[in-house]
């Protein structure tokens, strides 16, 4: 399956062609796609508790995934997505323009870099404040 999560697509044929959005959800194993503002269907919710209330919920349904194709960021256009090997990693690739096409695994790796460069946080210790007012309770004594 070549659309990924975070990916903008475009609607190919059915009942939503024409319309684009972001993927919200995949499923590989179904071979669907779930997409932000495309193929919205109405749910009754029962409220649960006492303080919730009834309500009609719009959620977002999955459409099959050869019923869309990726958007490339670079060139605005629908494409079909190409593979090739950049600096030693597979990396999909826009056919027509040559950029490369950035899902959820680049900002998987992008959060890792962030951690490594960030300082570790100081461990701070409850009982040195305890500490300091067992000292002032004795010097009160003291006088």
């Amino acid at each position: 399956m070549n659309v990924k999560l975070n990916d903008n697509v475009l609607v190919i044929s059915g009942k939503y062609a024409g319309k684009t959005g972001k993927v919200i959800a995949t499923s590989p194993k179904h071979g669907t796609v779930t997409i932000e503002g495309v193929n919205i269907h109405k749910k009754a919710q029962k409220a649960r508790k006492a303080n919730e209330v009834s309500k009609i919920a719009e959620i977002p349904a999955p459409i099959d995934v050869s019923n869309v194709m990726v958007v490339c960021a670079a060139c605005d256009k629908a494409v079909r997505v190409k593979h090739s090997i950049v600096d030693g990693k597979k990396v999909r690739v826009c056919p027509k323009c040559g950029a490369t096409l950035v899902g959820v695994a680049a900002g998987k790796a992008a959060k890792k870099a962030a951690k490594k460069d960030e300082a570790p946080a100081k461990r701070v210790r409850k009982r040195a404040k305890k500490e300091e007012s067992a000292e002032t309770a004795t010097d009160d004594k003291a006088e």
